[in-house]
């Protein structure tokens, strides 16, 4: 099957009338274990006129292996980027989609913190459900795109920043609950992960709120 590559189409269009793009993606919103995290991209004309950096793609499709590379080489294609966390605890206190919307809002907070202003800014929520708009104490301008991961490449670039993050923070947890094996399943519902919850109980780190023995296998 032929991936196509994602293009900059629509965020050139879209800057006809702002000044900004901040591109959104999350990662880890059915995990087990471990926070959800909201990548942040920002984009401008400039940068819109630039060459999409080779082989970006949305983070499911890229190897595990070449991610950190492709991480790094989109942090320094664009120019801020950042990362908001909702930590598994938060999860149980609200909710996923909130906490998706609280993770939002500090990946659009990160970007203010290196300069970015959200005057005549436009932030593009990969998915099809505003979870920020609710969360975030100014106002923004937010537009949902599906398979804006896919399709938009400040999208994709948010995807691959957030996802490097996340799994990089997993393996740093396993180190402390190797018995759960995130190294290799992130967090996710593994056989190996489940069987190790049975077993052990759950860490700290479990969305206890779930139904997690009974949470379908993923891989």
């Amino acid at each position: 099957m032929t991936v196509v590559a994602p293009t900059l189409t629509l965020e050139r269009r879209l800057l006809r009338d702002f000044d900004l793009i901040i591109a959104l993606d999350e990662v880890g919103r059915g995990a087990l274990a471990g926070p959800v995290a909201v990548g942040a991209a920002v984009m401008d004309a400039a940068g819109s006129r630039r060459r999409v950096p080779e082989g970006l793609r949305d983070s499911k499709l890229i190897t595990e292996r070449r991610r950190p590379q492709m991480a790094e080489r989109a942090r320094g294609w664009v120019p801020a980027s950042g990362v908001g966390w909702s930590s598994a605890a938060e999860v149980d206190e609200v909710g996923i989609m909130r906490a998706l919307g609280l993770a939002a809002s500090r990946a659009v907070q990160a970007v203010v913190e290196q300069g970015v202003s959200l005057e005549r800014t436009l932030v593009i929520l990969d998915g099809n459900h505003d979870y920020i708009s609710r969360v975030h104490p100014e106002v923004l301008t937010v537009r949902t795109v599906v398979k804006g991961d896919r399709d938009c490449a400040s999208v994709s670039a948010a995807s691959v920043i957030a996802k490097v993050a996340r799994d990089t923070l997993m393996m740093t947890l396993h180190a402390d609950h190797p018995v759960y094996q995130w190294e290799r399943n992130k967090g996710y519902a593994s056989l190996e992960h489940r069987q190790a919850i049975r077993e052990q109980g759950l860490s700290p780190f479990h969305r206890a709120s779930w139904a997690i023995a009974d949470a379908p296998t993923l891989f």
